[in-house]
């Protein structure tokens, strides 16, 4: 070995305080900067180039280690690369392994665990799961996520795309999330597999023409005077649900899971927080006197925070609760969510109160953009005396002629 190496010792290397750099021999250096700390250099010249390569510093390295190193990278600079060059490309080589491994399935998994806080519905974190597992699972959810292709995708989604529309443009769409995500994270690259703007709308025929439209099943409105009477003649938390639902024209699930201090019933309002809206908007609800009446009958019997309990203690009534309902009054074709059409229809064609009144009753997202920019209120006093006629219809049923709209006095 050159005479000119091993200059350093062990202890001289702990023993040494003077800043600068001090030689080992054969380019390799222990460098001590001015603040104190140390670590190992080597120098070298290739191509008439003078380089400097770190090797690390000496609380992770020690001298024997160091030695190695710089003969690793003389060999390199004998064969003329560069030692530098080479741990740049070795390190991205090791990078590229690691991501390769990594599947569609782990992605997907870190994709919902990254995003579900913000997903309102905690059903709607089952349903990502239940459906990648139910159909992108099995078609490719141990293959790398940097190896899904358009082939893979179509397999997954071709089969069920015109008997199970809703569900496939779903999973379509969860795919194509995922898969943007995995690029973002630097585990693939390249076009997205799953987007269907000029790629999958050329492979598959647009959702809108396969896509059977179904409807909640709505009683007609001239018939919900008489179904409510014969409700109110029911005795049950069902009962009681059902009819504030009616009235309220409200959504299911808003009606179930409502809250006592989410009612004021001295105001007659009722509002519904944005966690629990479809739109994650909160909304006002105007409570006609039926619906406080219901609320005051609730109120009778309170037990726990939801207005409308369930059978297990300290748990909201189960919405199928409602449906179950409807079956033992005779009427299983119909659906507690078809009620809010039987407002819309009787808001259109028995009243000449302004659409955008009855969607806000509705809670229905403004569609125009324009519109919605500039609409500031709610529509609040308006929708009061809407749902006040409606209230009354449920009561009596048809009479008279169409309801006016009266603007209130300025």
């Amino acid at each position: 070995m050159d005479r000119q190496t091993q200059k350093l010792t062990t202890r001289a290397v702990s023993a040494a305080k003077r800043a600068g750099l001090h030689s080992d021999g054969g380019g390799l250096y222990l460098q001590i900067a001015r603040g104190g700390s140390k670590s190992w250099l080597y120098r070298f010249m290739l191509r008439c180039k003078s380089r400097d390569m770190g090797l690390g510093g000496i609380d992770v390295v020690s001298l024997s280690e160091a030695r190695e190193r710089a003969l690793a990278a003389r060999k390199l600079v004998k064969d003329g690369i560069d030692p530098i060059d080479a741990r740049k490309a070795q390190r991205a080589q090791r990078a590229v392994d690691a991501v390769s491994g990594r599947t569609f399935q782990d992605c997907a998994e870190k994709y919902i665990a990254s995003h579900e806080k913000g997903w309102r519905n905690p059903k709607h974190r089952d349903q990502w799961r239940n459906t990648l597992s139910t159909y992108a699972y099995p078609v490719f959810g141990d293959v790398p996520v940097d190896a899904v292709d358009t082939a893979m995708v179509t397999e997954v989604i071709e089969p069920i795309w015109a008997n199970k529309t809703e569900t496939a443009t779903r999973v379509r769409g969860r795919i194509e999330a995922i898969l943007d995500w995995a690029k973002a994270r630097g585990y693939r690259a390249g076009e997205n597999p799953a987007r269907w703007r000029g790629h999958l709308e050329n492979l598959l025929p647009k959702a809108r023409s396969v896509r059977k439209v179904k409807h909640h099943a709505a009683l007609p409105y001239e018939d919900v005077a008489t179904f409510t009477k014969a409700l109110r003649d029911r005795e049950g938390v069902s009962a009681r649900a059902l009819e504030f639902l009616i009235l309220t024209a409200a959504r299911p699930g808003e009606v179930t899971n409502s809250t006592w201090d989410e009612v004021d019933i001295e105001k007659a309002e009722w509002t519904v927080p944005g966690e629990r809206m479809k739109s994650g908007v909160v909304h006002r609800v105007p409570l006609s006197p039926a619906a406080v009446a219901v609320l005051r009958n609730m109120d009778k019997t309170r037990t726990c925070e939801f207005i409308f309990p369930g059978q297990r203690d300290g748990r909201p009534l189960w919405t199928d609760a409602m449906r179950r309902l409807l079956e033992r009054m005779g009427h299983g074709g119909l659906t507690s969510h078809g009620f809010r059409s039987s407002f819309r229809d009787w808001a259109a064609e028995r009243t000449n109160y302004p659409g955008d009144v009855a969607e806000a009753a509705l809670a229905h997202t403004i569609g125009n953009k324009v519109e919605a920019a500039y609409r500031r209120g709610d529509l609040f006093d308006k929708r009061r005396r809407l749902m006040d006629m409606w209230a009354a219809y449920c009561a009596e049923g048809p009479k008279g002629g169409i309801v006016e709209f009266r603007r209130t006095p300025a």
